[in-house]
């Protein structure tokens, strides 16, 4: 007689466990304890075997009858349902383990550790948010071409062009790294190029008429923020570094005396050298009696912690600046490799190595920290003296500044 759910609801074990058959081999144990489990009892190759088919309530009558059905065609087909459901489980862990989000997770935690942080953060995000959710539960040997170009592409229909080339170089990564590690066959980013428009990069906006460099100084000294940003923001076109580098800027790396600033470039992972005008080391000896004792230069909310990677760009915008269309953090570098070479007449290849990138000359060697360093160290104090002129009065323009001394 076939099992009822109120027979199911109602079912008890007195003094020992209870079977309760409902045909087909399935039946339903229940336990002293009260819990019910579904079991089907059959036969292969000669010997009785037990399959379990769930728990009750979770797997009700009609669920428990599917599996058994489900089993018993594997059998009709001489197939041992429990060695089929060894080997499915067996093909979910290695799926997971060979999936595309897997594979990428490892790679970007062999990499992440040599790259600046906020560039991993963007390349992890960037998986989350765009990659992850379409292909991230697939094998990665099962993915191919067409369906990587279907995640880029709709990445791209939401306006985010140059995100959907980033994405698909990155992928590219992670494919080849399963490559190397015997996850996949090859690299089907390959087979994309061309497959998206050109990514139109803009440059950083940047301010570099002088008299608009002249009111913008003027507003960052009447900044009404905290001490520590402001005093970023006074250093930030003194020293035109990477943003990045501009606010984890630590104090170990500075000696006053020396007026010199010494740390690892997040770009090419090599000591940068950043000679101190005695306008910056006017600065820093100020802000040393605020953060001296801490770790960073400028420490955020958590004095611990640097400050926020937004916190220039927020007070440009607190001051009525446009980041997107005037100026950025990032705008002071081209502010100073602008005027640097066109008012002021120092060489390209001077004002390069003072912003750390390589420069390959005739020799084939690329920057080093000290390469025109006693120009370099000329050239900044000339830069902060005519910051300071311009901050003051009308733009006065010093001529020959390399070739009067």
């Amino acid at each position: 007689m076939s099992l009822t759910d109120t027979a199911i609801r109602k079912a008890k074990a007195d003094a020992k466990p209870t079977k309760l058959f409902d045909g087909g081999g399935l039946f339903l144990l229940v336990t002293l304890a009260g819990q019910k489990y579904w079991r089907l009892k059959f036969r292969f190759a000669g010997k009785e075997k037990l399959l379990s088919l769930g728990v009750y309530p979770e797997t009700g009558l009609k669920d428990a009858r599917e599996r058994r059905d489900a089993a018993r065609k594997l059998l009709a087909n001489g197939v041992d349902p429990a060695v089929e459901r060894k080997v499915q489980k067996a093909a979910r862990v290695e799926l997971a383990a060979n999936s595309f989000e897997n594979v990428a997770r490892e790679w970007y935690a062999k990499h992440a550790p040599g790259w600046a942080p906020s560039h991993g953060e963007k390349i992890i995000r960037r998986f989350e948010r765009d990659v992850f959710p379409w292909i991230g539960g697939r094998a990665i040997a099962d993915i191919k071409a067409p369906e990587l170009l279907s995640v880029v592409r709709r990445i791209e229909e939401r306006g985010a062009l140059d995100t959907a080339h980033r994405a698909l170089q990155n992928c590219g990564q992670v494919f080849r790294y399963a490559v190397a590690t015997g996850r996949a066959e090859r690299d089907w980013s390959v087979d994309l190029r061309g497959a998206l428009p050109p990514a139109g990069h803009e440059n950083y906006p940047s301010i570099t008429e002088p008299a608009k460099v002249a009111d913008m100084l003027r507003a960052f000294e009447a900044f009404q923020g905290t001490f520590v940003v402001q005093c970023a923001l006074r250093l930030a076109p003194l020293w035109f570094v990477r943003p990045g580098e501009l606010r984890q800027a630590r104090w170990s790396g500075f000696n006053l005396e020396r007026a010199e600033w010494r740390y690892i470039t997040s770009k090419t992972k090599t000591e940068h050298l950043v000679p101190l005008a005695r306008q910056a080391v006017a600065i820093l000896r100020e802000l040393h009696a605020l953060t001296g004792h801490r770790e960073y230069v400028f420490p955020g909310r958590d004095p611990k912690k640097p400050m926020s990677e937004a916190a220039i760009n927020a007070a440009l915008r607190r001051m009525g600046y446009d980041t997107k269309t005037e100026i950025t953090g990032h705008g002071f570098r081209a502010m100073a490799r602008t005027i640097l070479h066109e008012q002021l007449h120092f060489p390209s290849e001077v004002i390069e190595h003072q912003l750390a990138h390589k420069v390959p000359d005739a020799l084939g060697t690329a920057y080093n920290r000290t390469r025109f360093i006693h120009d370099r160290i000329r050239m900044m104090q000339v830069w902060a003296d005519y910051l300071e002129t311009l901050k003051a009065s009308a733009p006065v323009v010093p001529r020959g500044m390399l070739h009067d001394a």
